[in-house]
């Protein structure tokens, strides 16, 4: 399993466990907005995978 397969699973288990945490606080609370900044740099690290792996194939 390589790097973008495991970040991409990470982003599912954070999506699911935010999910959950709106569900039981409310989806304002600090608990939500804290797994929301965590699932952000989620998808940051994902996009700037996927970016490195097309700049590299267009050398």
């Amino acid at each position: 399993m390589d790097k973008i397969d495991r970040t991409l699973e990470a982003i599912e288990r954070t999506r699911q466990k935010m999910i959950e945490a709106s569900e039981q606080y409310g989806l304002s609370s600090k608990e939500v907005l804290k797994i929301s900044q965590e699932l952000d740099i989620l998808l940051n690290n994902y996009q700037n995978s996927k970016e490195s792996k097309v700049w590299v194939s267009f050398r």
